[in-house]
């Protein structure tokens, strides 16, 4: 597999572009599977192009290895990508030209808040504390730049949600003017997905129902920049006996390849798609090749959360 070349790579018009987008925190989980096998699935289902991007823009997060890891168990359940991998860490050019673009529109200003003042003095919205504006009109005298923030308005904005129907938000009330570049000066997750959206010319974005509420704060950038709006659909994501994503933090099992056919079947299950006659008599190839041609979304239930199997619970559970 190549790297990313940094360039744009639109697709041809009424072309169906999906994109499977990991961060390299671990190995992936059962929760990052379903998401990879529902993107892929979507994608395969429509006769589209199915890419691989890695969200590998915040070094602190990052595991060792774990890039690797990632790509060696797609390639190992059968699922291949589209074009080159792409990598985050390699298109800071394009991050910084929208910030441009931002800046050139009035869109951003520095703000000098540190978490601890915005805490103190804010309430609490969808992503943490709701930014209360104190730098919007200019930062207090003899405070220093920390991060960048993007203007947010009043008005509704609403996102149709293929799975999980309309959504809608006020940037206003629920993030207020939220950060678009760090104070350790890393670009922020909410502009570079969408910049990297744009640039690779992604249609359909599907992906798990924990960003269901950033989304928004997406379309709001993906207006301030001129981008074109994908279509969206969050899967339901897989939760613990407590109701917890399923992630390092929860210990949620590694994805191991030993038996990536049954692994399928459970993701599948979890998608609550129709499997074949004799399943457990299904190669891997053969799953595949029933999954994509009996692809139903619409069977999957509408909820942000499901039970995710035990096996897939901790790692104390047994393969």
């Amino acid at each position: 597999m190549t790297a990313d070349t940094n360039h744009r790579d639109q697709p041809a018009v009424n072309t169906y572009r999906g994109r499977f987008a990991p961060s390299p925190t671990g190995p992936l989980h059962f929760g990052s599977l379903v998401a990879a096998v529902g993107s892929y699935l979507d994608a395969r289902h429509h006769h589209g192009e199915w890419l691989v991007r890695i969200e590998d823009i915040d070094p602190p997060r990052e595991v060792p290895g774990a890039t690797e890891a990632i790509l060696r168990t797609i390639e190992q359940f059968g699922m291949q990508w589209d074009g080159p991998v792409v990598y985050q860490s390699r298109r800071k050019s394009y991050y910084e030209s929208a910030l441009e673009t931002l800046h050139r529109c009035g869109a951003v200003y520095d703000c000098a808040c540190s978490r601890r003042e915005i805490a103190d003095s804010a309430v609490h919205g969808v992503a943490g504390p709701v930014y209360p504006g104190t730098c919007r009109n200019g930062m207090p005298p003899g405070r220093k730049a920390r991060s960048l923030r993007v203007v947010v308005n009043d008005s509704p904005l609403v996102v149709h949600d293929r799975l999980q129907g309309r959504l809608q938000h006020s940037l206003h009330e629920q993030t207020g003017d939220f950060i678009v570049r760090r104070a350790d000066r890393l670009v922020a997750y909410q502009l570079a997905v969408v910049v990297d959206d744009a640039e690779q010319g992604i249609t359909h974005v599907v992906r798990g129902a924990d960003l269901l509420d950033s989304t928004p704060r997406q379309v709001h950038l993906q207006q301030l920049l001129g981008y074109a709006r994908p279509d969206y659909t969050h899967l339901p994501v897989a939760v613990n006996l407590a109701g917890e994503k399923l992630s390092k933090q929860t210990r949620a099992r590694h994805i191991e390849a030993g038996n990536p056919t049954a692994t399928l079947r459970d993701a599948l299950e979890f998608l609550r798609q129709p499997l074949p006659e004799e399943p457990q008599q299904a190669s891997l190839d053969e799953l595949w090749q029933w999954a994509i041609a009996h692809w139903a979304p619409d069977s999957i239930p509408r909820r942000r959360s499901l039970p995710a199997p035990a096996a897939w619970l901790d790692d104390a559970a047994p393969a």
